[in-house]
């Protein structure tokens, strides 16, 4: 085997092979190779780097120089320039927003500074195609360990006093999770990891099954130890080609080396994993949802108890997990609960994943501590507020969270914080908005995700979110009434208390959080008819100042609807009966003669 002094990593998540991280490969191997330098370095297409503003990126190694937004036409001076004559290509390097200077360590990178990755510890950093790359950096080593040396009793001593919580919503520590379905006696059991991420803005369980995909495996295989399981089931949305692709590697691979399969490592232990695929449903993320779906039936969610560590697939004992969850249990194992213990705050242990996104100079994968702030997040993280605009709320929990503002930017972010503030932590989806968000418009938004997303099975979601949205739907075209407003509370309530999952009890929560922290736009759309962010159409005006017009008659040329009326070289006029509010005519006019108010 070739032994190699550079790597030049090129991030292979599904967001830069969008912006053609494959034809950079393409083009840095050309490039090595038409200087004979093809034996000195190597080209690896990792999983995602998290910085996703700046992708797509390439780093290369030993000397970790971080370069940006880099394009199939830089190769060719990364290769000439770097490593054939050791020279970094500073146009290509991050520059830091303060000091404008260039910063090749992402160490040294806002971005990266108060991150602690432990879910996304290999993302990055190595082939998600190549085993051999997981084993190097302690892959399979927790699982040998588990096998070789310790008892699930032990196991499950240490998940408990380590004190992880489910990454994916719900919160419930992981270890009792594992103690209960273990406790049960049955001659079948099953561990599931749920894959189905479907919040709007959510890609974190997506990017560790694309870059890390063995720390699922393993993990899973050390759940079916503890719980007395042998079979293994990946719930995983079709919309994931990449992630699918790279688990099918995955599992291929981890059987070739007797870490899957009969007798693991040579003890009496068996255990292997197949992957089921769901169509998108956003109600699949709930366990039971999820395992009638497994099952060929409706994803549709049933009581509980019994919970699916009683009867769960096929009635059988299962124990369902979500990706990021499982990403955390080797470390746990190898590092021991005392580590993990060590971060995070005191109800809320260890890291977690957010997708940050929106209104946002560095959108991107982050992980960092339990107890960071928001304000720690969006400013110091994320860059802050894109074109100097003000920051107006951040949805956290995704269309089942809540919207906050900046009297909350000073919040820990924990379980527990998140709740109290009126949102929740969910699986990770964080989106920022500026001032010109109409937050009655986004209550809406989010709304509408949860009607069409309901499975229709209980009257409180299926009809109270509809009747919800009408409600919202009302008010942003200015015909809503204070009556509307008292409606839009006391029906929020009433679906949180009765419909039946997860779903429609939280679907309520950005009216609800909205309607706290942001009453006044409310008023504003009721009783003034006026929306300030200037998102509703309806309530918008648009006149041509007469002053201005010239008559050039460009904005009644372009007017879709005829809405414009007005002779040549005479101030036009805009009917408002007809207009669409399209602003079809303020792009036309060369005058800025039109305005909205």
């Amino acid at each position: 085997m070739a032994k190699y002094n550079q790597h030049l990593l090129v991030c292979g998540g599904t967001g830069c092979r969008a912006s053609q991280s494959d034809a950079i490969v393409e083009s840095l191997n050309r490039a090595l190779t038409e200087r004979g330098l093809e034996n000195e370095a190597k080209v690896v297409m990792t999983g995602c780097f998290g910085f996703c503003e700046k992708g797509p990126i390439v780093k290369v190694l030993p000397d970790n120089t971080f370069y940006t937004q880099v394009t199939p036409a830089d190769c060719d001076e990364i290769v000439a320039e770097h490593i054939f004559k050791g020279r970094k290509v500073n146009r290509l390097l991050y520059t830091d927003p303060e000091n404008q200077e260039h910063v090749s360590d992402s160490k040294h990178m806002g971005f990266y500074r108060k991150q602690i990755r432990i879910a996304l510890r290999n993302c990055g950093f190595i082939d998600p195609e190549n085993i051999e790359e997981y084993i190097a950096r302690d892959g399979y080593a927790a699982l040998g360990k588990v096998l070789l040396e310790m008892t699930p009793e032990q196991v499950l001593d240490d998940l408990i006093k380590s004190g992880l919580r489910g990454r994916g919503g719900g919160g419930f520590p992981t270890g009792l999770k594992w103690q209960l379905t273990r406790k049960v006696q049955a001659d079948q059991k099953y561990v599931v990891c749920n894959a189905d991420e479907g919040d709007p803005g959510a890609f974190m369980d997506r990017s560790i099954l694309e870059g890390d995909p063995h720390s699922v495996l393993e993990a899973m295989a050390i759940n079916g130890f503890c719980t007395g399981a042998t079979k293994g089931l990946i719930y995983i949305r079709a919309e994931y080609p990449l992630a699918i692709n790279r688990l099918k590697i995955a599992l291929k691979q981890a059987r070739e080396f007797g870490l899957l399969g009969e007798n693991i490592l040579g003890s009496d232990f068996s255990f292997d994993i197949e992957l089921r695929y769901g169509a998108g449903a956003f109600v699949c993320g709930e366990e039971t949802a999820l395992i009638h779906s497994m099952e060929g039936m409706r994803g549709e969610p049933t009581f509980k108890p019994p919970f699916p560590s009683e009867s769960g697939y096929m009635g059988k004992p299962t124990n369902v997990n979500n990706v990021e969850t499982y990403a955390n249990i080797p470390v746990i194992i190898l590092k021991g609960h005392e580590w993990f213990a060590s971060i995070g705050t005191e109800k809320s242990k260890g890291t977690k994943v957010f997708a940050l996104a929106g209104k946002i100079n560095n959108v991107g994968l982050i992980e960092v501590p339990m107890g960071t702030t928001l304000r720690e997040v969006i400013y110091e993280i994320g860059g802050g507020i894109k074109d100097g605009k003000q920051f107006k709320a951040v949805q956290t929990g995704g269309p089942s969270g809540g919207c906050l503002t900046a009297k909350h930017l000073d919040t820990p972010i924990d379980y527990d914080n998140l709740i109290a503030a009126g949102s929740m932590m969910g699986s990770g989806g964080m989106i920022v908005m500026d001032e010109d968000d109409c937050m009655v418009a986004i209550a809406k938004f989010y709304l509408e995700f949860t009607v069409e997303e309901s499975c229709g099975k209980c009257s409180p979601c299926r009809i109270g979110n509809k009747r919800l949205h009408e409600i919202l739907e009302k008010i942003t075209k200015g015909e809503g009434t204070m009556e509307d407003l008292e409606n839009l509370r006391n029906l929020s309530q009433v679906i949180k208390d009765t419909a039946l999952c997860g779903l429609g009890q939280t679907s309520p929560n950005p009216v609800l959080s909205t309607l706290d922290n942001f009453w006044e736009e409310y008023l504003e759309h009721v009783t003034e008819k006026k929306c300030r962010a200037g998102v509703c159409k309806h309530m918008l005006r648009y006149v041509i100042e007469p002053d201005a017009c010239v008559g050039c008659t460009a904005c009644a040329r372009n007017c879709p609807v005829n809405a414009i009326s007005g002779e040549r070289k005479k101030a036009h006029e805009i009917n408002q009966e007809i207009c669409i509010k399209c602003g079809a005519c303020v792009e036309k006019c060369k005058f800025n003669a039109i305005f909205v108010r």
